[in-house]
């Protein structure tokens, strides 16, 4: 499937209209309910075959964030054969009580990987835990950046953003 089919097959599965509060607290008129197409275990499996060639290659483990890059990151991993973190908006108290599961990040190139993007600030503040982990973090990667200030947050931190398709990407599918 070509770039531009997998971005109208998205904005199908995933575009809602309507009032809808935002992370960064802002108010949206336009939703892309990720949820959908990380459901849908045909559409997420090409959506991830599309994301495999934009892992930068040096890179050596992804880190899904909780809890939309976690789908995402499991099917990437399929494609890439690189091992996965699971990393939690805040480190449990029990068990291992770590932030970041699965493959250990420590001293590792690793590559964070986000659904949708808008302004960034879940993607900041899980780079800034596992970089403080010993991660070596220069790259997100996301299904779809809202381009709403998120790449350009990113970048003020260090984190230069790679993404599957855009907003504008999906608009112009419709």
């Amino acid at each position: 499937m070509n770039l531009d089919d997998l971005a109208r097959q998205i904005h199908a599965v995933s575009h809602l209209t309507g009032t809808f509060t935002l992370r960064s607290g802002r108010t949206a008129t336009e939703y892309f309910d990720k949820y959908r197409f990380e459901a849908d275990p045909v559409l997420l499996d090409a959506v991830a075959e599309a994301m495999a060639p934009l892992v930068p290659d040096d890179v050596e483990v992804l880190a899904g964030l909780e809890l939309g890059g976690i789908p995402v990151v499991t099917a990437l991993g399929r494609h890439t054969g690189l091992p996965c973190a699971f990393v939690r908006k805040q480190a449990k108290a029990y068990g291992t009580a770590r932030l970041a599961e699965g493959a250990d990040v420590a001293g590792r190139r690793v590559l964070v990987v986000e659904d949708v993007v808008t302004s960034g600030g879940q993607v900041v503040l899980s780079t800034a835990d596992l970089r403080a982990a010993g991660a070596q973090v220069t790259d997100a990667l996301c299904v779809i950046d809202r381009q709403e200030g998120g790449a350009e947050a990113l970048a003020g931190h260090g984190i230069a953003l790679r993404s599957l398709v855009t907003a504008a990407d999906l608009r112009a599918t419709a």
